[in-house]
């Protein structure tokens, strides 16, 4: 197996520290992770491709230059020189993305050699699969799900119908060529013949095997064998909540499990190597593609969350949906991945406003509905119950303490940790990396 880095002396190991996006995903979570990196060994990926994005700017050479750097298929952790960064076989890989990820991280500095590792089970994303999820997307026409394009839906519906390639598959050369003719031929009887070069493709990846081989290991020993020797392991979530497979607004959702259950079965572990588990949520909601968003605002206070929040997909450059926080939601979300604590993103974003608005309850024909609901049809009908908080119309950007936060900003929080139970440990007053408050 690969080296592995020494643990950190203050390693305390043998449970997996979990950070997940808690609502529709975009919630901020590479700064808390890049913050947590920090006292890492490693940090891993457990589910989705690249369709993932973090944004983190960090100091980096000897002369300490502040670099911003861009995440999708990379651990974020890699940020931290001591921390290894594992994608894990419940990931989806486009290698060609992988290389590009890791050659541009490197370019601004970031040495990641011999501390990148790549679970020998995680399944294979083609650029045919690309294609595909492009004509999906017209075939769905007026009901698109928004889909990244990068190929992540198509890859899991190889995998789950038993027909995909994993990366093991590309040391078996003439096993590798055999499935992927077959997988293209499919591709074309389904969609019609398009333009793509099988045999280029095949050589291209019989290339990419070689240069690929270094950062393989054996995923399941990896993670085990981190986690037996007290390395402090950061399992840093794709996507979200909404946005999983089974209990996001489904079928405007991502194709992997992005809750707490993804983290064992896109890593190998079971249940009880999960230590603590920080969801991250936005000091308000948004979402990007279609579907119900009970809360959202088409009006100034929108515009404003949209401007003053940047809210602009890291990976895609789409304007993001902006509404006020709704705690139903975030109930079930708690509900389903049993934070310890919580990360609220963002709260300065809310400064300018006179008046703060949150979601408490959903109704239906006159009726509170008991949970956040499975039809996306009453989802789309729902009268909100809102609770009405009064703004701080103050910069909170420089507050290092919780102490030093208004009072009326420190009603807010509590406000959100009466209603659900959950400590919000960690809060995000600007976007800078120390503009994080701790609370102990």
């Amino acid at each position: 197996m690969a080296a592995m880095p020494k643990p950190s002396e203050s390693s305390e190991g043998g449970k997996a520290t979990v950070l997940l996006g808690a609502q529709w995903g975009d919630e901020g979570k590479g700064k808390l992770a890049d913050v947590l990196s920090g006292q890492m060994d490693v940090c891993a990926r457990c589910a989705g491709g690249n369709n993932a994005g973090h944004t983190i700017v960090a100091h980096v050479g000897p002369d300490k230059v502040k670099t911003k750097f861009d995440f999708h298929l990379l651990p974020s952790g890699l940020v931290n020189p001591r921390c290894a960064g594992f994608i894990g076989s419940g990931v989806v890989v486009h290698i060609p993305s992988f290389f590009a990820e890791l050659d541009t991280l490197e370019k601004k500095g970031l040495n990641c050699e011999g501390r990148l590792f790549l679970s020998d089970r995680a399944h294979l994303v083609f650029d045919f699969h690309q294609v595909v999820d492009g004509l999906k997307e017209v075939e769905l026409g007026g009901s698109s799900i928004g889909t990244t394009k990068k190929g992540i839906g198509p890859a899991y519906s190889s995998k789950a119908s038993r027909s995909g390639l994993r990366v093991h598959h590309l040391y078996d050369p003439d096993l590798f060529a055999t499935k992927f003719r077959k997988l293209v031929e499919g591709r074309f009887k389904r969609y019609g013949h398009f333009e793509y070069d099988t045999e280029g493709e095949i050589a291209r990846y019989k290339a990419f095997a070689e240069r690929l081989r270094p950062h393989i290991v054996d995923g399941v020993s990896f993670i085990h064998a981190a986690l037996a020797n007290k390395r402090r392991v950061l399992v840093e979530g794709a996507n979200a909540l909404m946005l999983d497979i089974d209990f996001g607004t489904y079928p405007f959702v991502t194709s992997s499990s992005t809750s707490i259950g993804g983290v064992c079965t896109g890593l190998g572990i079971p249940p009880t190597a999960i230590g603590d588990v920080i969801g991250v949520m936005k000091a308000y909601t948004t979402r990007v593609g279609m579907g119900p968003f009970p809360t959202e605002l088409l009006d100034d206070i929108g515009n404003h969350l949209q401007e003053v929040g940047a809210e602009y997909g890291t990976t895609t450059g789409r304007r993001r949906r902006c509404g006020w926080l709704d705690l139903v939601m975030m109930k079930y979300s708690c509900l389903i991945n049993g934070y310890t604590s919580l990360n609220l993103t963002k709260l300065d974003v809310l400064d300018g406003l006179k008046e703060l608005k949150i979601a408490t309850a959903y109704f239906k024909d006159g009726k509170e509905l008991p949970s956040f609901p499975a039809d996306l049809e009453v989802l789309a009908q729902v009268e909100v119950q809102y609770k009405t908080l009064p703004g701080w119309e103050q910069d909170i950007t420089g507050a290092t303490t919780y102490e030093e936060l208004p009072e009326n900003c420190r009603a807010y929080v509590e406000f959100i940790e009466g209603f659900l139970g959950v400590k919000i440990e960690w809060i995000g007053v600007g976007p800078a990396r120390e503009s994080m408050i701790h609370r102990a």
